[in-house]
C-alpha cells in the first residue's frame, strides 16, 4: 500500500500520524485483557484493509513459517496493492485535496484538471506500488513484505516500523539494506518527468523521493498498530485473504 502524500498535504500527513499515535497508545493500553483472548495480534493473520480501506497485502503473515515468495508471487502483492478497488477512492480523495490546493497550476481546473491529476496521482501510486514491492524485489532477491514487531514499547515498535524503509529481508531471509525501497522509488519518481512537464529537474526528482519515503514511513507504522486497534476498539475479527501468500 502506497499513501500518496505530496510535500503541500501537511494535513493528510498530519492526520496520517495521528493514526499511527493512537494505535500505539492503544497498543499498550493498561486495561486487563478480557478473560478468554482466542488469539493476540501477532498470532493472527494479517487483514487485507486497514480500517477497512487500505490496501493491506504486504504485511507478512507470522502465523506461518518464512518462505521466499516467487516472483509471481511478490507481482501478485504489488497488483493487489495498486489495483485493490478501494485504492481508486484512496486517490480520488487525494486528488480532490490536490485540486482544492492548485498542485501543479498548470493542469487547470474543473473536470478537465481534476481528471489530469487523477491520471498523475494514480500513476504515482501504482509505479511505487510496482517498482518497490514487484519489480526490484524480483530483481533484488528480496522480499517486499512488512513483518511487524507486535511485541515491546511504543518507541521500539515505532522505530523497527520506520526503520524497515531502511532493511529488508532477502529471499534467504537475511536482513540487509532496503535496496529495493531506494531504487524503486527513485525509478519511480525519475519516470514521473514523463507527466510533470514542470517539475523535471534533480530537486524535484529528490523532492518526489522523500514524499514516497514518508508514505511508506507512515504505511509500516499503520500496519505495525492495526491489530492493536481492531483489538483496543472491538472492530472485528481479522480475517485473512486467499490470495495472501
Amino acid at each position: 500500500m502506497r499513501l500518496n502524500i505530496k510535500n503541500n498535504a501537511n494535513s493528510t500527513v498530519a492526520v496520517l500520524a495521528l493514526l499511527c499515535f493512537r494505535g500505539a497508545l492503544a497498543a499498550q493500553d493498561p486495561q486487563p485483557a478480557p478473560p478468554e483472548p482466542p488469539a493476540s495480534p501477532a498470532d493472527r493473520p494479517p487483514d487485507k484493509h486497514l480500517f477497512g480501506v487500505l490496501p493491506n497485502y504486504r504485511t507478512a503473515d507470522t502465523t506461518l513459517p518464512f518462505r521466499a515468495l516467487t516472483p509471481r508471487e511478490k507481482f501478485n502483492i504489488a497488483l493487489h496493492d495498486s489495483f485493490d478497488p478501494p485504492g481508486f477512492g484512496i486517490a480520488a480523495w487525494y486528488t480532490a485535496i490536490y485540486q482544492l490546493e492548485n498542485t501543479n497550476p498548470e493542469f487547470g481546473q474543473g473536470i478537465k484538471g481534476y481528471v489530469h491529476r487523477y491520471a498523475t496521482t494514480y500513476a504515482d501510486q501504482m509505479l511505487g506500488n510496482m517498482m518497490t514491492e514487484g519489480a526490484m524485489p524480483t530483481l533484488l532477491h528480496e522480499d517486499p513484505r512488512y513483518y511487524r514487531r507486535a511485541h515491546g514499547s511504543i518507541p521500539v515498535r515505532t522505530a523497527w516500523a520506520l526503520s524497515r524503509i531502511l532493511v529488508t529481508r532477502t529471499d534467504r531471509g537475511n536482513y540487509r539494506f532496503n535496496f529495493s525501497e531506494f531504487l524503486g522509488n527513485s525509478l519511480s519518481a525519475g519516470i514521473a518527468n514523463a507527466y510533470y512537464p514542470r517539475n523535471r529537474t534533480l530537486g524535484d526528482d529528490v523532492s518526489r523521493l522523500e514524499t514516497q519515503l514518508l508514505s511508506d514511513s507512515i504505511s509500516n507504522c499503520l500496519k505495525e498498530f492495526w491489530p492493536d486497534i481492531k483489538k483496543r476498539f472491538h472492530l472485528g475479527p481479522l480475517h485473512k485473504h486467499p490470495d495472501q501468500p
